[in-house]
């Protein structure tokens, strides 16, 4: 039954995330991008132009500059398959793509928000201009922080790789959460689009909902990464009794729950939960590796 059941994960392991399937998915997803960003910034031309008779006061219809807003959606899409893909790979591999994902969700609200900014001596008495500002430092600080992580996690131990059977079933139990994830996710980015589009259309293109489009589909992805990060901290201690182990996965664990917070708030506080969470995760991951030479000794 073992044997079987590692078969069809193994099969549909290769079916989804295979390396040849992520370099398809990489070219498909970039041309899409591409694609997207052309068509949106000719529907916002002929929307000025009266072409296509569609009144809406949304930046995202009507300045050239929202246009980009669009292949970022796709990237970010792309993304998430990414992070399922490293899943099985690497735990802090999967971990810095959640952090890569919510940076990126700022760096596309950058742009949204850029359209909107009013230049004038007010800058810092205006709440849209005080929000880009909030926003552009903490692009940068997450993209440092990012850079400091992965350089953690790329640091080489003296300890030895354990390929015992053990270590491949924990492996094996990984593939199988990400080769459930990938349809999960598929169907929950095709039905978030749907009903947004359908409330969209009933309500107008003024709605609110155009408002709420940052958050939309990757609120309910960071929901189901805290239950996937907690099946695996709990997998975890069949296969490690090591606290410093245990302790790295907890406080990873309690980083993706900072950052799906974040989307409950607005403003400077939603800002400022998400680099408190990225940094949280790197003094995590410092302070675990400062474990491992030391074990050895």
């Amino acid at each position: 039954m073992k044997t079987l059941l590692s078969f069809v994960v193994k099969d549909l392991f290769q079916t989804f995330l295979s390396e040849n399937v992520r370099k398809r998915a990489d070219n498909t997803i970039l041309t899409i991008a591409l694609v997207s960003f052309l068509l949106h910034l000719i529907g916002i031309y002929l929307i000025r132009f009266g072409i296509i008779p569609i009144e809406s006061n949304s930046t995202l219809l009507n300045n050239p500059i929202a246009a980009a807003y669009t292949p970022f959606s796709f990237i970010l899409i792309y993304e998430v398959y990414l992070l399922i893909f490293y899943l099985p790979k690497s735990f802090t591999t999967y971990v810095v793509k959640q952090y890569e994902i919510i940076t990126l969700i700022i760096i596309r609200r950058l742009f949204k928000d850029l359209s909107d900014l009013e230049l004038s001596s007010e800058w810092f008495e205006i709440k849209g201009d005080l929000l880009f500002t909030y926003d552009l430092v903490a692009s940068l600080a997450l993209f440092y922080l990012i850079f400091q992580i992965q350089k953690q996690g790329k640091q080489k131990t003296l300890i030895i790789e354990d390929s015992s059977e053990r270590v491949q079933r924990f492996v094996t139990i990984k593939k199988m959460l990400a080769v459930i994830l990938v349809p999960t996710f598929f169907i929950m980015a095709a039905y978030t689009f749907y009903s947004w589009t359908k409330k969209i259309i009933i309500n107008s293109l003024d709605s609110p909902l155009l408002t709420q489009i940052n958050n939309l589909f990757f609120e309910d992805i960071f929901t189901v990464l805290i239950l996937v990060d907690v099946v695996l901290l709990l997998i975890s201690f069949f296969y490690t009794d090591d606290f410093h182990k245990i302790m790295r996965n907890s406080g990873f664990v309690v980083s993706t729950i900072l950052i799906r917070m974040s989307f409950g708030v607005t403003g400077l506080i939603s800002t400022i939960l998400i680099v408190v969470a990225v940094l949280f995760g790197l003094c995590i991951l410092l302070i675990h590796n400062q474990y491992e030479p030391k074990k050895l000794e």
